[in-house]
């Protein structure tokens, strides 16, 4: 069935899983106070790396005790200075069921070439067996998969009482969803995800027993100066305070603490959270009435409400070879692109051929709702090109 143009457009059609969609009514004028052209290590810059800092943890509701500091190169340098760091001492169990955790993965088992590491994957769509995670060894996941759109719903696989340590990427799911602390050891993000910052700082926090580990184990292998933490077997808590270990964008500082100010308006957590998951709900609405799209996650509990991932499943469109989903699904994504109503809404490059629209805290839910119709339109456009070739 062919679908008309609808007649309203989102009033901002990105809807990139990162960068994300600047906060609501953002402008250039939100970096004027910018510390431009000052060194880092200045009194006032300074001041501002540790607002951002104290800023986060307040609104994450971080526990006393936590450190949080800036590292370089986003959320990938702040996992890796983990990894780094910290693996080594026990065995290590990764969580795999999406590409970054699958990376994560590659860069244990490969590249630091741990023996004693397990990889306990799944497809896309699912989450692996929760319940072989050993509490006696470290363990590393992503809290969201961000290119699957699957999420966890709860953290108890992780024991209170668990001898290993728990890294978390949390990239896609801090300040979108609630974190059990008491769970983690090590949670990192970035600023380009959840509220919509400038890219290439990533944020690392540690636990008392993130810490102790640094403090009592030295890896084997040599570590470049941009992953180390510890100086003469103590924590650098200067890179905990705003000291970050290589020059960090003053631009971008103004960036995320505009994006801080802004949560803080919103309610904190309990509004960021809201505006997250309505997003996902009016998705969910639509699904339920929409025979060719499902959700890449095949349990609701496990949805994602920021990185949502939908599936074509149209019998024209599941009859064609991969090459031709593939390409169906690309040029359903380039008609919202073209028509300038959805913009970097394609599944991920090595996702199964569909769309994510990222539902995070920046984006309005009218404008979620707004975009709905376009997908039905671009999608009859894609079925009279492409059900031919099925039939």
């Amino acid at each position: 069935m062919s679908h008309a143009k609808p007649g309203t457009r989102p009033a901002n059609p990105r809807f990139s899983s990162g960068p994300c969609a600047k906060r609501p009514g953002w402008t250039l004028e939100a970096l004027s106070g910018a510390l431009l052209g000052r060194s880092h290590r200045a009194k006032e810059p300074k001041a501002k790396l540790a607002e951002v800092i104290e800023r986060s943890k307040a609104i994450l509701g971080m526990p006393a005790g936590w450190r949080l500091g800036i590292v370089p190169a986003s959320d990938t340098g702040a996992v890796e200075m983990a990894l780094w760091s910290m693996l080594g001492a026990r065995g290590v169990d990764i969580l795999a069921w999406e590409s970054f955790s699958k990376d994560w993965a590659t860069d244990i088992t490969k590249q630091l070439k741990f023996a004693d590491a397990r990889v306990i994957s799944a497809a896309y769509g699912k989450l692996p067996d929760l319940a072989q995670v050993d509490p006696s060894r470290d363990v590393v996941f992503v809290w969201n998969g961000t290119t699957s759109g699957v999420r966890l719903p709860n953290a108890d696989f992780v024991k209170l009482d668990r001898e290993g340590l728990a890294i978390c990427d949390a990239t896609s799911a801090a300040f979108a969803m609630e974190l059990p602390w008491d769970r983690l050891d090590v949670v990192t993000w970035s600023w380009q995800k959840v509220l919509g910052g400038e890219a290439a700082h990533g944020m690392l926090a540690l636990s008392p027993r993130a810490v102790a580990r640094l403090e009592s184990y030295k890896p084997a292998w040599p570590m470049p100066k941009i992953f180390r933490m510890t100086k003469d077997g103590k924590l650098n808590e200067g890179i905990f305070k705003g000291e970050t270990i290589n020059t960090p964008s003053m631009l971008c500082v103004e960036d995320a603490l505009d994006g801080l100010r802004w949560a803080e308006s919103v309610d904190g957590l309990k509004g960021l959270i809201a505006r997250s998951e309505a997003n996902l709900a009016a998705i969910a609405n639509w699904v339920e009435r929409t025979p060719w799209a499902a959700f890449l996650a095949e349990d609701a509990a496990t949805r994602s409400c920021t990185s949502i991932c939908l599936r074509i499943v149209a019998p024209w469109f599941t009859a064609l070879d991969a090459e031709g989903q593939a390409a169906a699904a690309k040029k359903l994504a380039a008609l919202l692109e073209k028509e300038g109503v959805g913009l970097d809404a394609a599944a991920y490059r090595d996702a199964p051929p569909g769309l994510r629209i990222w539902g995070g805290a920046t984006v309005e839910t009218a404008d979620i709702e707004a975009l709905l119709p376009w997908l039905d339109w671009a999608f009859s456009s894609v079925e009279a090109e492409f059900s031919k070739q099925a039939a």
